[in-house]
């Protein structure tokens, strides 16, 4: 992951329209605006495409578990799927290095849902965990949009206006992680996990699973310690379970802490959702 790289997709997500970037440093290589827009002109073609296929498309769902959207693993075998997501912005880009300490330490693997934001503001750090056998890196959106095709809003966050709108929030990401790790990632979950079904369709068709989650394992990082090892330890097999790595002034990381080692004991193995989707398909 070079300079001249990060430098690129820095100036990107700043000309798409993120106007403030937290803690972002800005790198020290020059880049050209050639170059910026090539990587956003490569898009096009895909982009032109689908505003064809989906342009008139109205939606009639709107909410965390629209069709489309994986919500656990089918199967019943003693697997949970733990997902930490990685939001971005001024007050969502700071790193739970302690917690993943812990999963490392532990073994526990989990899908890592990392903003662009979040990317451009901890660098080295995404850049360790990419390295990460344990750990699958997955694409939570450039700006962290809720993934609409009409501008519905969740949580006070504006979703995506537009067919067009919609592919840069996801396809830009996912091509940004493509070039920095090397991998394509597989699972796209929107900003704050709300989509509606004709969004869903065209994450599908770029190639994403939209990944929702059956267990509320935090709620944004609010949850006290308790109540994260209480959702935990409630988690049945096949649980997608939805955490957050970007606050570590909360209380995620000491109820994970707590969690885990019951979780063992009962015989719980810890997948990504990548391998709890071959597991589907071998072990039905």
């Amino acid at each position: 992951m070079n300079m001249w790289r990060m430098s690129i997709w820095f100036c990107l997500v700043l000309v798409i329209g993120c106007t403030s970037l937290g803690q972002v440093q800005r790198p020290a290589a020059e880049t050209t605006p050639a170059a910026v827009n090539a990587v956003r002109d490569d898009c096009a073609d895909i982009k032109a495409r689908l505003c064809r296929d989906f342009g008139d498309k109205v939606p009639r769902q709107w909410g965390e578990a629209v069709d489309g959207v994986l919500t656990r693993l089918s199967t019943d075998q003693n697997v949970i799927a733990l997902t930490l997501d990685a939001c971005g912005s001024p007050r969502g880009s700071g790193y739970d290095a302690e917690l993943i300490n812990f999963l490392e330490q532990e073994q526990v693997s989990a899908t890592l849902f990392i903003n662009s934001r979040w990317i451009l503001a901890n660098p080295d750090a995404f850049r360790a965990l990419a390295r990460t056998p344990l750990f699958e890196i997955a694409n939570h959106g450039l700006l962290h949009k809720p993934c609409s095709v009409t501008g519905r809003s969740a949580y006070g966050i504006q979703g995506t206006a537009t067919v067009a709108d919609l592919v840069d929030e996801i396809e830009i990401n996912g091509r940004m992680i493509n070039d920095l790790t090397g991998h394509r990632p597989a699972f796209y979950r929107p900003g704050t996990a709300y989509s509606d079904e004709i969004g869903v369709k065209i994450a599908m068709a770029l190639g994403y699973t939209v990944a929702g989650f059956s267990v509320l394992g935090d709620a944004g990082a609010t949850y006290t310690r308790e109540q994260v090892r209480d959702a935990l330890l409630a988690a049945p097999p096949g649980a997608i379970v939805i955490l957050h790595m970007n606050h570590p002034e909360g209380q995620t990381c000491r109820g994970v802490m707590d969690a885990i080692p019951e979780l063992k004991k009962r015989g719980v193995r810890f997948v990504t959702l990548s391998e709890g989707v071959l597991l589907e398909r071998v072990h039905p």
